[in-house]
């Protein structure tokens, strides 16, 4: 559900005429096909759709990790496309939040040393960084596993970091990409009330990729994807 405060103003995100093709041997595959999508701030987002749909390769446009074979991406009124490797790292570190499937954590880092990566690349400082990177950790319940490397982390422990990581630069924008997809049913479960429950008390908004129904259902819009575009599946009043 859009905040209806911000329903007049420009969107957070605007992407438009989206698409993207990857060149597999001497085949190409587009996987996305003039693809437009607006989110406001505050936005709950869900895109649904099999795996190899195209989900993630949206995420990675939509966030600047990746570039589109044609079309624009506009965040915050700036045009992806126009900024240089400087302006949109600054960008990929302080305005959106990346949650991904396979936790990418740092495997020579602990846990705290993990979630304050961002903060210090963004060259806050440290003891600023440190205190909330604590702050996060105890707030998805990690206060006693600070000092843990990943190896010594549960896959569901392993999200938790991530979220905390994906959120220390308090990005407007977070994109989450299948974060329960490599989780149990209860773990999953506990991990979306908590990417839930932190998208509200930071007045974040959320865009998540999932092939699981129970996973969208929690979000007030649903985008389908098929043959490379976006269908509205639901959108609550």
């Amino acid at each position: 559900m859009s905040n209806p405060d911000t329903a007049s103003s420009p969107p957070l995100l605007d992407a438009r005429g989206l698409h993207r093709t990857y060149v597999l041997g001497h085949r190409s595959v587009e996987v996305l096909c003039g693809v437009d999508l607006q989110v406001n701030l505050g936005d709950f987002i869900a895109l649904r759709g099999a795996s190899g749909a195209g989900k993630s390769t949206l995420l990675h446009l939509l966030g600047g990790l990746d570039v589109p074979n044609a079309g624009e991406v506009w965040l915050q009124g700036r045009n992806l496309a126009h900024l240089s490797e400087v302006e949109l790292a600054e960008v990929r570190n302080r305005r959106v939040g990346y949650i991904f499937q396979a936790y990418h954590l740092l495997p020579e880092l602990d846990a705290l040393e993990n979630v304050c990566l961002p903060g210090r690349m963004s060259r806050r400082p440290i003891v600023e960084v440190e205190r909330e990177g604590r702050a996060l950790l105890d707030r998805v319940g990690l206060s006693q596993r600070l000092e843990h490397r990943p190896y010594e982390l549960s896959g569901g422990e392993q999200q938790r970091v991530a979220i905390a990581r994906a959120l220390i630069n308090h990005p407007p924008l977070i994109l989450a990409d299948e974060p329960t997809g490599n989780l149990d049913s209860h773990t999953g479960g506990e991990i979306l009330d908590l990417l839930c429950d932190l998208r509200n008390e930071r007045q974040a908004t959320l865009v998540i990729a999932t092939h699981d129904a129970r996973v969208a259902a929690r979000a007030p819009r649903i985008l389908e994807m098929a043959d490379g575009q976006l269908v509205d599946g639901r959108v609550e009043p």
